[in-house]
């Protein structure tokens, strides 16, 4: 998947090239290693723990961590309904944790880094992006993860077990993963970074679902609720 977007997207990089070397390089770096860390940090989390359970912590806490270090670190104003959507969300993340019950600590630490790593390059996309268009900006941040990832996987699995993988199925997911992320780029352009986090996570509903649907996970009443009350929270943080 991390292999194969970089080429299909190429051409159209390519015809729509605008960047700034220059002034995007250090964005650059940092969006390649907060990625980097995010695909390592999730393969990991999958292994062990449910979809269901990561990735609603993961997207449901981003916007939280993008919030809180744009207004600590950044200056930026926090209003008093982003502040409430915060709240709402926290209660989401109890809710999908599980309240009053032993829950999986290793997937709650998993989604939590992977949270701050998903906040860590949609802070630094905001600026990056200032200085290149979405489609070029993107196209070498994904080229900069896949010549770090792949060798990486071809040292611990093998050329056997990255050729099988080498199928439609990945290569549809590489072209969808890489398009959203283009639009957000996109998004980023026209909007400040957490609003654009909060509405992109409300994917988290999407995902619980589908856990359950597809995957055959048992997603009970408490999570699937408390999926809905993240999207809630970072939609609030979104219209305000």
């Amino acid at each position: 998947m991390i292999g194969t977007a970089p080429i299909v997207f190429a051409p159209a990089a390519a015809a729509a090239w605008d960047l700034d070397w220059a002034a995007a390089a250090p964005y650059l770096a940092g969006s390649v290693a907060f990625e980097l860390a995010y695909f390592l940090l999730l393969t990991r989390a999958y292994v062990g723990s449910e979809l269901s359970l990561v990735y609603p912590l993961a997207r449901g806490l981003a916007p939280v961590v993008v919030l809180v270090v744009t207004t600590v670190a950044l200056s930026a104003d926090l209003s008093l309904w982003e502040g409430v959507g915060v709240g709402v969300v926290a209660c989401g993340v109890l809710l999908v944790r599980g309240v009053g019950k032993r829950s999986d600590a290793r997937g709650v630490l998993f989604g939590v880094a992977i949270a701050a790593c998903i906040a860590g390059y949609t802070i630094v996309d905001s600026y990056g992006v200032r200085h290149a268009g979405p489609i070029a900006y993107f196209e070498v941040v994904a080229i900069g993860v896949a010549v770090l990832y792949v060798p990486l996987v071809l040292h611990l699995r093998g050329a056997a077990a990255l050729r099988r993988e080498f199928r439609a199925a990945p290569i549809a997911a590489g072209i969808a993963a890489f398009g959203a992320y283009v639009l957000v780029l996109a998004a980023l352009e026209r909007a400040p970074a957490a609003p654009v986090a909060a509405v992109r996570e409300t994917s988290v509903v999407m995902a619980t679902g589908l856990a359950a649907l597809v995957l055959g996970e048992r997603v009970g009443p408490a999570r699937l609720a408390g999926a809905c009350v993240v999207a809630g929270g970072v939609a609030l943080i979104a219209v305000s």
